[in-house]
Formats: structure tokens, sequence, C-alpha cells
């Protein structure tokens, strides 16, 4: 799929939009051989694109990782602040891949990289539902009615939440620790949605994408994903019943 050359740039962390711009007005950055112009479009899968001379996208070879994403890292390649990204991490990767969505600074846990354009859009766009488990400790002991709050939906700034699944799985005297599964991708979600009723998040950690397992990979390391974990992203979706379903259990 054909995006605008800047915004490319931008998905794939090598720079924010706006100094993608910078590039291309100063002719540093070329498709297939020639210099790019600002509003030129391109394909990542396709088309042959260069900065400085460097090959970002274009490889024929499709990549899928897996990554144990530590708190304290930006989720790109790179960070205009000086702060350590997901790219540090990455030696012996030959292939410029790219993240598959966010995790925010203050998160930890698996997070996904390719150089697949298609795969990415299978695991971020919300129709395809893709089902994503964090485990979360937050400040103070949610209640059923809680609970069944942020399982039927809450309210944010930018529209109602999905049905989630909610699962208290321990409690101390101060906190509780939930596990919930989404398949909505909105902006720091889970956070949002526990400040809304009154628990801020204290840790936030992603297990699984869709059955797929961080298991135990180590903290800062990463992966490839075998061919028949890549199938199962691509091929299973969420089930219909998953939206009807408010039922949740609690734990003690």
């Amino acid at each position: 799929m054909k995006q605008r050359i800047q915004k490319i740039l931008s998905q794939m962390g090598i720079v924010a939009r706006r100094k993608a711009e910078e590039l291309i007005l100063e002719g540093r950055v070329t498709v297939n051989g020639k210099v790019a112009t600002i509003g030129m479009k391109a394909d990542p899968l396709r088309d042959y694109i260069k900065v400085d001379g460097r090959l970002i996208a274009g490889s024929k070879r499709k990549v899928y990782i897996m990554f144990n994403k530590p708190k304290g890292v930006v989720t790109t390649l790179f960070d205009p602040e000086g702060r350590p990204a997901v790219k540090d991490f990455l030696k012996g990767v030959k292939y410029r891949v790219f993240p598959v969505g966010r995790l925010d600074y203050n998160s930890e846990g698996l997070l996904l990289l390719t150089n697949d354009g298609d795969f990415a859009h299978a695991v971020l766009h919300p129709s395809k539902k893709i089902l994503k488990t964090y485990i979360v400790k937050v400040k103070g002991v949610l209640g059923e009615e809680e609970i069944e709050k942020l399982s039927t939906g809450i309210k944010l700034g930018d529209g109602m939440t999905a049905p989630a699944k909610v699962r208290r799985i321990r409690r101390t005297e101060n906190n509780s620790w939930l596990e919930m599964t989404i398949y909505e991708g909105k902006k720091r979600q889970i956070r949002r949605m526990l400040d809304k009723v009154k628990h801020p998040v204290l840790k936030l950690k992603r297990i699984r994408i869709n059955g797929l397992e961080l298991g135990k990979l180590e903290l800062g390391t990463y992966r490839y994903l075998t061919h028949e974990e890549v199938n199962k992203i691509k091929k299973e979706t969420l089930n219909p019943k998953f939206e009807r379903c408010l039922e949740f259990r609690i734990c003690e």
C-alpha cells in the first residue's frame, strides 16, 4: 500500500515526520534510485527507499521479531531526546524492521517488529480484533463494580472503549494485580481506563498477542518468530462471542 514518504519514515521510527520532510527537501531520500519529493508516495514493501544512501525499506525477505521491551525504552528506532530506543537492543538484526504498534515508555513486555507492512496492518487495525493481554498492577483494591465498568466499557476523551476481559489475579492490602485483554489500540488505553476508576497503574506488562506468548524471553532480548507463530497471528481473529461476554472472574 502506497503512503507518503514522510509518513513511511515516521512509522518506521527513522525520524519524526517533520524531520523526514527536511530530509526530503535536502535531497537525502531516494525511491528506486530517484530523489524523493514532498508529496511523493511509495510502497515500503515493493519500493526501495534509501536515506543518505542506506536502504531502509524494500527488503524482499520478511522478518518477524518478538522483543521483550524493558521499562524506560521508547518504542522507536531513534529518539531525538537521546533516550534508550528499541534499536539499541537489536544488535545482530541485519534487516531494517519497525515496531508494530507501541508500548509506552513506562510499560514493558511483548513488542513485535517486522518489515512486513501487511502483517503490521493485520495486528494493528481494529477491524481485525487482535487480542492483546496485559498484566497490570494498580493502586488500591478493585471491587466488582469497578471491574464490571472496565469490562463493559469506559468513556474516554476519544470515545467509549470496547468490551474488555478483566480478571483479578492477586491482591495485597494496598494493591491489585489484574489480567486485562483488549483488542483496541487507543493511546495509553489501559492506563486511562484505570485512571477513570481511580486505580492508577503502577506497573504494566504485555504478555500475549493473539495467543502468541512472551513466555520466558528475558527482558531486553529478542527472538525471531517461527512460521507457525506468524501464521497464528495472521489467521486468528477475535471470536465474536467475546464482545458479548461481559462476565468476569475474580481470583483471590
